[in-house]
């Protein structure tokens, strides 16, 4: 056999195995990672993420939380994460609802912007900006100091019931935000009048949670995301959560079972400045479908103790409308709008 002839036998087999290898790779479903983008399979990239209050805050923890997940996954390439805090979100919203046309922003926000629009009478709405996605819902939670004097509910009840001007209660929203209606509706539910409530307003949970150690309120309530790590650490102490069961991992009671009938939570989602095109829209949709079904997404969820809530862009516009229409009519309830 000549050299050329034993040349062409060597590199048949091999030029089969890689005609082999090609068409798999060709037929194979692409990975999540590369659907978070254009149709052309592209990444998502120059994405930026509002948040509109400070660090520390449910906002804030959700935004970077989704960003690394992002990035960590593939589904974006390295996200920006910048605050604009101020009035409670509508600062932020302003921005947003400003930045018209850009498909590379989007802004954290949550059930305290709903509020924060009614409460700081924005000009600027959440009807104003483009839905991208809710993601997620969770309990709040009713906190005290380690060594605060109220070691049970009821205890607390008791103290707030007497004397409410001298039993301060902390949240990290303005009013009309969920840290702000859940204790005016558990203050309700209580036999107590919400207006008589000595409620102090805080810009985030991170603001919040410093008042809370140092003894300037008596009671926080926030979501239980934004205290996991002083709850677990035994710094704070929960004394009741407002979902309809208790949660696993927590040991406090509901409301329900402390005698107070209310049943409360909290959720967070993503919205776009307004005058998007439907290709931009369309981006921004796909890329928080392929974020929520990422392992490091669902990581992110367990660690934080949120539950999974997820609503794709039309479906939660419709539930943004249904929120504001609930909100309003709480706020006028209490004699807050």
């Amino acid at each position: 056999m000549t050299r050329s002839t034993t040349t062409r036998a060597r590199v048949g087999p091999l030029i089969g195995t890689l005609v082999v290898v090609l068409a798999a790779l060709l037929l194979a479903p692409p990975a999540i990672g590369a659907l978070g983008g254009g149709g052309d399979g592209t990444q998502l990239r120059g994405l930026r993420m509002l948040v509109p209050n400070a660090p520390g805050g449910g906002y804030d923890v959700t935004a970077r939380s989704a960003a690394k997940a992002m990035e960590t996954s593939g589904v974006t390439g390295p996200v920006e994460v910048f605050n604009l805090p101020g009035a409670g979100g509508t600062v932020g919203l302003g921005r947003t609802v400003n930045e018209a046309g850009n498909d590379r922003l989007v802004m954290s926000m949550g059930l305290g912007v709903v509020g924060s629009v009614y409460s700081n009478r924005s000009r600027s709405t959440l009807a104003d900006t483009t839905p991208i996605a809710r993601l997620t819902e969770e309990t709040e939670i009713v906190v005290v100091p380690a060594d605060s004097p109220y070691r049970d509910i009821r205890q607390l009840l008791d103290a707030w019931r007497r004397d409410p001007a001298h039993t301060p209660v902390g949240g990290g929203s303005s009013p009309g935000g969920p840290d702000h209606l859940a204790p005016m509706l558990m203050a309700e539910g209580a036999g107590l009048p919400p207006e008589r409530v000595n409620y102090v307003a805080y810009d985030g949970g991170g603001e919040l949670l410093a008042s809370v150690l140092g003894g300037k309120v008596a009671f926080g309530v926030s979501g239980l995301g934004e205290f996991a790590d002083q709850v677990e650490s035994g710094s704070l102490r929960v004394l009741a959560v407002t979902a309809g069961q208790r949660v696993p991992g927590v040991d406090a009671p509901t409301l329900r079972e402390s005698g107070v009938d209310l049943e409360f939570s909290n959720w967070r989602g993503v919205v776009a400045p307004p005058g998007l095109s439907p290709e931009g829209r369309a981006e921004l949709e796909r890329a928080y479908a392929d974020l929520v079904r990422t392992p490091e997404w669902q990581q992110v969820l367990k660690l934080n103790g949120w539950q999974d809530a997820y609503l794709p862009g039309p479906e939660f516009g419709a539930f943004l409308g249904s929120e504001n229409d609930r909100v309003e009519r709480v706020l006028r309830r209490l004699g807050l709008v």
